[in-house]
Protein backbone atom coordinates (compact mmCIF):
# COMPACT_ATOMS: atom_id res chain seq x y z
CA UNK A 1 0.00 0.00 0.00
CA UNK A 2 0.95 3.40 -0.82
CA UNK A 3 2.40 5.83 2.09
CA UNK A 4 3.36 9.19 2.19
CA UNK A 5 4.25 10.65 5.67
CA UNK A 6 4.79 15.02 5.35
CA UNK A 7 7.08 16.08 8.02
CA UNK A 8 9.03 19.50 8.53
CA UNK A 9 6.14 22.27 9.33
CA UNK A 10 5.61 24.38 12.25
CA UNK A 11 5.30 28.40 12.34
CA UNK A 12 8.19 30.35 11.01
CA UNK A 13 8.37 34.65 10.82
CA UNK A 14 7.91 36.05 7.14
CA UNK A 15 10.98 35.40 5.48
CA UNK A 16 12.30 32.78 7.16
CA UNK A 17 12.83 29.27 5.92
CA UNK A 18 11.54 25.56 6.56
CA UNK A 19 12.21 22.31 4.74
CA UNK A 20 9.56 20.05 4.34
CA UNK A 21 10.14 16.22 3.91
CA UNK A 22 7.65 12.67 2.64
CA UNK A 23 9.08 9.57 3.33
CA UNK A 24 7.20 7.26 0.59
CA UNK A 25 7.13 3.42 0.51
CA UNK A 26 4.63 1.02 -0.97
CA UNK A 27 6.08 1.75 -4.41
CA UNK A 28 9.20 1.96 -7.01
CA UNK A 29 9.74 5.49 -5.64
CA UNK A 30 12.44 6.69 -8.29
CA UNK A 31 10.06 5.54 -11.15
CA UNK A 32 7.79 7.97 -10.46
CA UNK A 33 6.97 11.82 -10.53
CA UNK A 34 6.92 13.76 -7.14
CA UNK A 35 4.66 16.83 -6.37
CA UNK A 36 3.74 19.24 -3.42
CA UNK A 37 0.28 20.75 -3.11
CA UNK A 38 -0.93 23.02 -0.48
CA UNK A 39 -4.86 24.16 0.72
CA UNK A 40 -5.95 26.37 2.79
CA UNK A 41 -9.44 26.39 4.76
CA UNK A 42 -12.09 26.71 2.52
CA UNK A 43 -9.92 26.83 -0.46
CA UNK A 44 -9.12 24.44 -3.44
CA UNK A 45 -6.42 22.40 -3.03
CA UNK A 46 -3.38 24.04 -5.11
CA UNK A 47 -0.22 22.36 -7.18
CA UNK A 48 3.22 24.48 -5.57
CA UNK A 49 5.79 21.89 -7.54
CA UNK A 50 6.39 18.67 -9.17
CA UNK A 51 9.80 16.73 -10.11
CA UNK A 52 10.34 14.24 -12.26
CA UNK A 53 11.56 10.73 -11.60
CA UNK A 54 15.21 11.22 -12.02
CA UNK A 55 14.98 14.78 -10.41
CA UNK A 56 16.16 16.39 -13.76
CA UNK A 57 13.32 18.32 -14.22
CA UNK A 58 11.20 20.07 -11.97
CA UNK A 59 7.93 22.73 -12.27
CA UNK A 60 6.35 24.91 -9.95
CA UNK A 61 3.75 26.98 -9.61
CA UNK A 62 4.34 31.05 -10.46
CA UNK A 63 3.56 32.17 -6.96
CA UNK A 64 6.51 30.12 -5.62
CA UNK A 65 8.84 30.23 -8.09
CA UNK A 66 12.28 31.28 -6.92
CA UNK A 67 11.31 31.18 -3.97
CA UNK A 68 10.66 27.51 -3.21
CA UNK A 69 13.06 24.43 -4.60
CA UNK A 70 11.55 20.87 -5.17
CA UNK A 71 14.47 17.87 -4.62
CA UNK A 72 14.81 13.82 -4.06
CA UNK A 73 17.01 11.22 -2.86
CA UNK A 74 15.52 8.36 -4.41
CA UNK A 75 17.91 6.01 -2.03
CA UNK A 76 15.71 7.23 0.62
CA UNK A 77 12.65 7.17 -0.91
CA UNK A 78 12.04 11.09 -0.01
CA UNK A 79 11.27 14.21 -1.11
CA UNK A 80 11.73 17.69 -0.35
CA UNK A 81 10.30 21.21 -0.39
CA UNK A 82 12.95 23.43 0.43
CA UNK A 83 11.03 26.69 1.25
CA UNK A 84 12.83 30.13 1.26
CA UNK A 85 11.56 33.66 1.91
CA UNK A 86 8.28 32.75 3.32
CA UNK A 87 5.52 34.91 3.10
CA UNK A 88 1.94 34.75 5.24
CA UNK A 89 0.10 33.77 2.48
CA UNK A 90 2.21 30.64 2.44
CA UNK A 91 0.25 29.80 5.21
CA UNK A 92 -1.19 26.63 4.33
CA UNK A 93 -1.61 22.68 4.85
CA UNK A 94 1.34 21.16 2.49
CA UNK A 95 0.57 17.37 0.65
CA UNK A 96 2.92 15.19 -0.62
CA UNK A 97 1.50 13.48 -4.06
CA UNK A 98 2.33 10.64 -5.89
CA UNK A 99 0.12 7.91 -7.74
CA UNK A 100 -3.52 9.52 -6.99
CA UNK A 101 -2.41 8.73 -3.36
CA UNK A 102 -2.25 11.52 -0.67
CA UNK A 103 -0.15 12.25 2.27
CA UNK A 104 -1.60 13.22 5.54
CA UNK A 105 -0.40 16.70 5.41
CA UNK A 106 1.87 19.16 7.24
CA UNK A 107 0.51 22.37 8.59
CA UNK A 108 3.13 25.42 7.98
CA UNK A 109 2.04 29.05 9.08
CA UNK A 110 3.52 31.95 8.66
CA UNK A 111 3.90 34.89 10.95
CA UNK A 112 4.95 37.20 12.75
Amino acid sequence: QVQLVESGGGLVQPGGSLRLSCAASGFTFSSWAMSWYRQAPGKEREFVARISSGGGSTNYADSVKGRFTISRDNAKNTVYLQMNSLKPEDTDVYYCYALGWWGQGTQVTVSS
